[in-house]
C-alpha cells in the first residue's frame, strides 16, 4: 500500500468530508431555528439605522431598507457556528469512545492549530448574539440599540489580545511571512499588530447589509484560508476552515433572496475575529487585503465617505456608504450588487490565495 496516497485520501476525506457534513448539519438545524427566530419575532423593531460616528440619519440607506430590517429575523450566523460546534464535537467524541488511527485522523481539535480558533469563534459568537438580543428586546424601538460600538471595540481588542499572548508565548511565533522574501521579525510589536489586524476585519462586518452577499463572501475567504493551510500541511487548520465554509453554506441556503433570515452579529462577530486568527494561524497575514478584499474595500469606502464630510464640507464621495449600498442607491437590483460581490470575491480568494502558496517557493 502507497501510506503517502493513503494519507492524502485521507486528509481530502477529512476537509471536504467533515464540510460537507457541517453543510448537512446545518441544513438539518435550520428547521428548529426558524421556527424559533418567527416564534419570537427576533427582528429589529424598527427599520433603518443611525450613522456609527457621530450620530445623524442616513436617508438614502433608510429608504433603501424601509421594509426589509423589519419582519426577517437576525441571528442567521447561529447556524454557522452551531455546524461547527456539533461537527468539532463529534469527531471528538467519536475518537474518545473509539480511538483507531482513522477516528485520530477524523479529529481535527487539536492544540497547535484549532484551540484558539474555537475558542475565538465561540467567544466572539456568543458576544455577537448579545448585542443581536439586545437589539431584539429592545422595548425603546431605537435603530441601533445594542452594545455600544466602543465597547464591541474594546471586546474586539480584548479578543485580539488573548489571541495575540497565545500565538507569542503558546506557540513562540512572533513574526509574519512576507511572500518572495521570506520571514519578518515583529518581536513584540507583534502583539499590537496582531490586534490591529483584528480590528481591522471587524470593521468590515458591515458587509452583512444585502441578502445573500456576507454569507458568500466569508465562504471564498474561508475557502482560500483552507486551501493555503492544506498546501502548507496544516491538516486541521484546513478542515477547520472547511467546516466553516460548510457552515456558512448552510446558511447561504437560507438567505439567498428573499432571505428567511440575516447573519447579524452573532455570524459576523464570529467569524471576522476567527479570520484573523486563521491568518496568523497560516502565516499568510500580509495577503489577508488581497484574500479579503471586499471586506477591506467596503471598510475603505466607509472611512473616506466620513474623512470627505469632514473635510470637504460635507461633501460625499458616495451616495451612501458603504460601497454596496452605493451601487443600490445608482439603481443597481440588491442580487446584482451581491453576485458581482460574490464574482470579486472568488477571483480575489484565489489570487491570495495563489501569491502566497507561490511566495514561498
Amino acid at each position: 500500500m502507497d501510506y503517502g496516497y493513503y494519507n492524502t485520501v485521507l486528509n481530502v476525506l477529512k476537509i471536504f468530508g467533515l464540510s460537507s457534513l457541517a453543510f448537512f448539519i446545518g441544513i438539518f438545524l435550520a428547521p428548529f431555528l426558524t421556527h424559533y427566530l418567527y416564534k419570537y419575532k427576533m427582528w429589529k423593531k424598527k427599520s433603518g439605522k443611525k450613522i456609527a460616528l457621530g450620530g445623524g440619519e442616513t436617508t438614502i440607506f433608510n429608504e433603501l431598507h424601509k421594509e426589509r430590517d423589519t419582519g426577517t429575523p437576525r441571528m442567521g450566523g447561529i447556524i454557522i457556528w452551531a455546524s461547527v460546534l456539533v461537527t468539532i464535537l463529534v469527531f471528538w467524541l467519536i475518537f474518545q469512545f473509539f480511538p483507531s488511527e482513522l477516528t485520530k485522523k477524523l479529529n481535527f481539535l487539536s492544540r497547535e492549530q484549532t484551540w484558539l480558533l474555537l475558542f475565538t469563534l465561540v467567544f466572539a459568537s456568543a458576544v455577537g448574539l448579545i448585542e443581536d438580543f439586545l437589539i431584539v428586546f429592545d422595548r425603546g424601538y431605537k435603530r441601533d440599540s445594542g452594545i455600544e460600538l466602543k465597547t464591541r471595540i474594546f471586546i474586539v481588542l480584548l479578543i485580539g489580545l488573548a489571541g495575540a499572548w497565545w500565538f507569542f508565548t503558546k506557540l513562540e511565533v512572533s513574526s509574519i511571512i512576507i511572500p518572495f522574501l521570506g520571514q519578518l521579525e515583529l518581536g513584540w510589536f507583534f502583539i499590537p499588530f496582531f490586534m490591529l489586524v483584528m480590528l481591522a476585519l471587524f470593521s468590515g462586518g458591515v458587509i452583512d447589509g444585502l441578502d445573500g452577499l456576507s454569507g458568500g463572501v466569508m465562504a471564498a475567504i474561508f475557502s482560500s484560508y483552507a486551501g493555503i493551510a492544506f498546501f502548507q500541511n496544516q491538516i486541521d487548520t484546513a478542515a477547520f476552515c472547511a467546516v466553516i465554509v460548510g457552515g456558512i453554506l448552510a446558511f447561504l441556503w437560507f438567505n439567498v433572496p428573499p432571505a428567511r433570515f440575516y447573519m447579524s452579529e452573532t455570524g459576523m462577530l464570529g467569524l471576522t475575529t476567527t479570520l484573523a486568527v486563521v491568518a496568523f494561524l497560516t502565516g499568510q497575514v500580509i495577503v489577508l487585503p488581497i484574500i479579503a478584499f471586499p471586506l477591506f474595500i467596503t471598510t475603505a469606502s466607509n472611512i473616506i465617505q466620513v474623512l470627505s464630510k469632514k473635510f470637504r464640507n460635507g461633501k460625499k464621495v458616495f451616495l451612501v456608504a458603504p460601497l454596496h449600498h452605493h451601487f443600490e442607491a445608482k439603481g443597481w437590483p440588491p442580487y446584482k450588487v451581491t453576485m458581482r460581490f460574490w464574482i470579486v470575491s472568488v477571483v480575489f480568494a484565489v489570487i491570495g490565495m495563489v501569491i502566497a502558496l507561490l511566495g514561498k517557493v
